[in-house]
């Protein structure tokens, strides 16, 4: 495995902002119907193939943000751009992306691998080929012996392993996560969290995941993005400058513990910040 540093996989201004994104957000803003102001003119770029977690205390519009830039919703204000996406003939950008939920969201009377198998399908794959190709991220995600199992005889990290082996069959260039380990044992989200790193290496795909946990941000990445609340705003972009392969030594590290003070001061900045919307 390559050992990449966080500034070999894309350039970071100093101001945090990249040089060429693959995503750029500019002055996003979100308002429900119901009134509630979720995010105010929010600016962030990512970078081609560099992984970047949105930290923030719960109700920061985290999970809104990385929804606007899914295209599951559509922002109040502001634009969200695809600088290199293939678009339509209408001019819509059209990026290759996939989403990871909180839960799996499994089709519980379909083995692993239709499950794994429905995002090929419904974009009209041939069978043979779209079985191929999730018997592939099976076995990447270690699910290899797991084809046939059904959501109801594996446990809660391997069903998680499908869901992230279904988001990674169409070999998107994004990937982006919604608190997918939040709801897993300790043992299972460290274990999960250093495969996700294997397939990042593997796969060479751009990451944007959502936490709240300061610990899990500094183990995955490269930069952390912290959000203050009523309304969703950014307030902190911070590089985590350790070196990739991450393993257990770095987590009892100096440097990890000297990052994890960093980012929760910024968590702490966020909570004070908040303040209730007009």
């Amino acid at each position: 495995m390559t050992v990449l540093a966080s500034s070999d996989a894309a350039a970071v201004r100093p101001d945090g902002q990249v040089a060429r994104p693959v995503v750029r957000c500019r002055g996003v803003a979100k308002l429900f119907s119901n009134g509630t102001l979720a995010l105010q003119n929010v600016d962030l770029d990512v970078g081609r193939h560099q992984f970047v977690s949105l930290l923030g205390p719960s109700g920061c519009g985290k999970s809104t943000l990385l929804r606007l830039i899914a295209g599951l919703g559509e922002a109040s204000a502001g634009t969200i751009d695809w600088p290199d996406a293939q678009h339509d003939v209408s001019g819509v950008a059209l990026p290759r992306l996939s989403f990871v939920f909180q839960e799996p969201t499994l089709m519980p009377w379909a083995s692993a691998i239709r499950n794994v198998m429905l995002p090929l399908k419904l974009a009209g794959t041939p069978a043979e080929e779209a079985r191929a190709r999730a018997a592939e991220a099976l076995r990447m995600v270690g699910l290899a012996a797991f084809e046939n199992a059904y959501p109801r005889e594996l446990s809660g990290g391997m069903k998680m392993r499908v869901s992230i082996a279904r988001a990674l069959v169409t070999r998107p260039e994004v990937l982006l996560m919604d608190e997918p380990f939040a709801a897993l044992d300790e043992i299972t989200r460290f274990k999960l969290n250093n495969d996700l790193l294997e397939l990042w290496h593997a796969s060479n795909f751009t990451v944007v995941f959502v936490t709240h946990s300061v610990f899990e941000s500094v183990f995955l990445s490269q930069r952390i993005v912290t959000m203050a609340a009523r309304p969703g705003r950014v307030i902190a972009d911070m590089d985590v400058s350790a070196p990739y392969p991450r393993a257990v030594d770095y987590r009892t590290s100096p440097l990890y513990n000297a990052h994890c003070k960093r980012a929760s001061e910024a968590l702490e900045r966020a909570m004070g910040h908040a303040i209730e919307a007009h």
